[in-house]
């Protein structure tokens, strides 16, 4: 029997390039300074692994998926598929249930986008409180989630290129 050392799965390295991804980066504009923020941190990701990718910016979070679904129908028809999509916004909860509503819908549809097209998916939506915790979240210094979304989208292209033999 093998021990759980011998069992672990190699860690893919972040920094290495990934020659000839193509990425979609989306993001919700509705928080414009929280979203550039985001969007900086994703970018540092996006240049360090050397992949190329397409911006794109939508009025809220909820158009996001909308974007993501016509921009990978659209690119996969122009036999350019992208092999991932980084989703970036900012919800912040009000005195409505708005905030569930889209919040849920924008995570659910990216989700099922992301299972049906099998397309790598870094969701960094914030779902937060107040703008405090939105920018504890978004700062590169502190949460990074822009960063993060870009890295688990490219941990994802690593996984399908290596399962493929790329």
């Amino acid at each position: 029997m093998e021990s759980m050392a011998q069992t672990k799965p190699k860690r893919l390295p972040d920094e290495a390039p990934i020659i000839g991804a193509r990425i979609l980066l989306i993001e919700s504009r509705f928080h414009e300074e929280i979203a550039d923020e985001l969007v900086a941190g994703a970018l540092a990701r996006l240049e360090m692994a050397r992949v190329k990718f397409d911006p794109i910016a939508v009025p809220g979070a909820l158009e996001i998926p909308v974007a993501a679904a016509i921009s990978l129908e659209a690119a996969a028809n122009a036999s350019l598929p992208y092999d991932g999509v980084v989703a970036l916004g900012c919800v912040i909860r009000g005195e409505t249930e708005h905030f569930e509503i889209v919040s849920h819908n924008c995570a659910r549809a990216l989700m099922d986008l992301a299972i049906a097209r099998r397309v790598a998916l870094g969701n960094g939506v914030l779902t937060v409180d107040s703008e405090e915790q939105a920018w504890e979240r978004a700062r590169r210094t502190e949460g990074n989630v822009g960063g993060y979304a870009a890295s688990a989208a490219l941990a994802l292209v690593r996984i399908a290129r290596a399962r493929a033999g790329r």
